[in-house]
C-alpha cells in the first residue's frame, strides 16, 4: 500500500474547525452535521453488526473517530445497549457535538408521534447513555465503561470496534520527526483493544479491500479477515472498483 500525500484532512486543526462550526450550527438550527460516507454506509454497517454481533448479551462497542455520533446513535436505535457503547474522538468539539445531539435525541417527544416514531423515540431516548470521550486513539488509553475489567495490563475489552473514515484521515497526516507515518501505528492499536472473539469493522474511501486486509489481518494485530460488505461497483478506463471498501476482521 503506497503512502497517500498529506492533506489538511489529516490534521487535527481541520477537524477542530469542522466540528466547531457544526457545533454552532447544531446549537442555532439543530443541524446534526454531515454523515460521513452517507446514510447508506451507516445502514450497511449496522446491518453487518446485527448479523454478526448479537445485541443480547449486550456487547461492548467502540467507535474510533466517532465525530457527531451518527453511527452509534443508529446502533442504539437498532437495539444495542447504549450504556455499553463508547465513541472517542481527538476533537473535543466533536465530542461536545455528539453529546449535545445525544441529549436532544433523549428529550421527550410529542404525544402525537405515530407508532413507528414512538418505537424509534424509545431507542433514541437512551442516546444520552452512550459515552462520548475526547481521546487521541494513537496515544491515549480508551476509557473503560461500567462493568468492564479494570486491569491496566489488558486493553482488549471491546466486542466490536468500528471505523468509518478515521483510518482514511489518519493516513493523510504528515510523518512525525522520525519519519514514521501515523497510519503505521493505527492497526496495532486496533488489534490491542479488540477482545478475543471480537470484531473490527472498517469502512474506507481511500483503501481497497486488499489493502485493508494487508494492513489489519496479520500477526502484529492478531486479527484475521472475516467478511466484507458489498458496495455497488463502477467501471472506468476498462477497470472496475468500488467507491468504498468495508471489511470485517475477527480476533480468534
Amino acid at each position: 500500500m503506497s503512502d497517500l500525500p498529506p492533506s489538511k484532512l489529516g490534521t487535527k486543526q481541520h477537524w477542530d474547525q469542522v466540528y466547531s462550526s457544526e457545533l454552532v450550527n447544531f446549537s442555532e438550527i439543530g443541524d446534526e452535521g454531515e454523515v460521513w460516507f452517507g446514510e447508506d454506509s451507516v445502514e450497511k454497517m449496522v446491518d453487518w453488526a446485527l448479523e454478526n454481533v448479537p445485541t443480547d448479551p449486550a456487547p461492548y462497542v467502540l467507535e474510533v473517530g466517532a465525530g457527531n455520533g451518527n453511527l452509534l446513535f443508529a446502533l442504539c436505535e437498532a437495539g444495542y445497549a447504549p450504556e455499553r457503547i463508547c465513541g472517542v474522538d481527538y476533537s473535543a468539539d466533536a465530542v461536545q457535538l455528539a453529546q449535545a445531539i445525544a441529549k436532544a435525541r433523549a428529550a421527550p417527544h410529542s404525544a402525537q408521534d405515530d407508532t413507528d416514531e414512538e418505537e424509534q423515540s424509545r431507542a433514541s431516548g437512551a442516546a444520552d447513555e452512550i459515552t462520548f470521550a475526547t481521546c487521541d486513539f494513537l496515544q491515549d488509553e480508551v476509557p473503560r465503561l461500567a462493568g468492564m475489567a479494570r486491569s491496566d495490563a489488558d486493553a482488549a475489552v471491546w466486542d466490536l470496534v468500528l471505523d468509518k473514515g478515521t483510518f482514511d484521515a489518519i493516513a493523510l497526516a504528515d510523518r512525525d520527526e522520525c519519519g514514521r507515518a501515523p497510519a503505521e501505528g493505527y492497526p496495532p492499536r486496533i488489534g490491542r483493544v479488540v477482545k478475543p472473539g471480537g470484531f473490527f469493522l472498517i469502512t474506507s474511501c481511500n483503501f481497497t479491500e486488499e489493502e485493508l486486509k494487508a494492513k489489519f489481518a496479520n500477526e502484529e494485530t492478531g486479527l484475521q479477515y472475516h467478511s466484507r460488505i458489498t458496495w455497488p461497483t463502477f467501471s472506468f478506463g476498462g477497470q472496475s472498483g468500488n467507491v468504498y471498501s468495508s471489511v470485517a476482521f475477527h480476533k480468534p
